[in-house]
């Protein structure tokens, strides 16, 4: 029995779910979540049962295979998730660190420069936005994985490096870094 499968969703006020058909292609159900953040889908497994009851989502095992209470527990997660994208959001920051780097917002497109010949534009898709304030980026959406996605595609980009620290890394990440040739040089002698 998986513990977290078991457990019940509430729904707060301003939500609805709507339960698609059942694709008999990949054997999968896609839920609507709507709320006052847009809309987000979830796709189910065939063998996980969702109903909706009132204000409360349920989720139940069809059938009891060894693999099953692992993708009930999955399901509720992503549907927990998705409840929480579509009323308060997710949201991530990254923050710029290095001489002549910077972020700046040309409508809604980002635009970084980071040392390289030219800069770099990222358009937002999917439901997210991105904000800029000083020297951090703010990636915002109502959807869990796709805010995550687009902040580590940013972060990709120039990953902080050990000797100095610049490039562009999560919100109170810990770089660790590493002591530089003359440190070491004098260490040895």
């Amino acid at each position: 029995m998986s513990r977290i499968g078991k457990k019940p969703i509430s729904i707060p006020k301003g939500v609805s779910v709507e339960l698609g058909s059942m694709n008999a292609e990949n054997y999968t159900r896609e839920i609507f979540i709507n709320g006052p953040k847009g809309t987000v889908s979830v796709f189910i497994p065939s063998v996980i049962a969702v109903e909706v009851e009132g204000n409360v989502i349920k989720c139940s095992v069809v059938n009891n295979d060894s693999h099953v209470s692992d993708l009930w527990g999955l399901s509720r997660a992503l549907l927990a998730g998705a409840v929480v994208g579509v009323t308060e959001g997710y949201s991530k920051k990254l923050e710029i660190e290095g001489i002549g780097y910077r972020a700046n917002l040309e409508g809604n497109i980002l635009v970084l420069s980071l040392g390289f010949s030219h800069p770099i534009k990222i358009e937002p898709k999917d439901g997210v936005s991105f904000a800029v304030e000083k020297n951090s980026i703010i990636v915002s959406g109502n959807n869990k994985q796709a805010v995550g996605q687009f902040a580590a595609q940013i972060r990709a980009l120039k990953k902080p490096e050990p000797y100095k620290g610049k490039g562009i890394r999560y919100a109170g990440e810990v770089v660790r870094r590493k002591a530089g040739k003359k440190a070491a040089v004098a260490t040895t002698k």
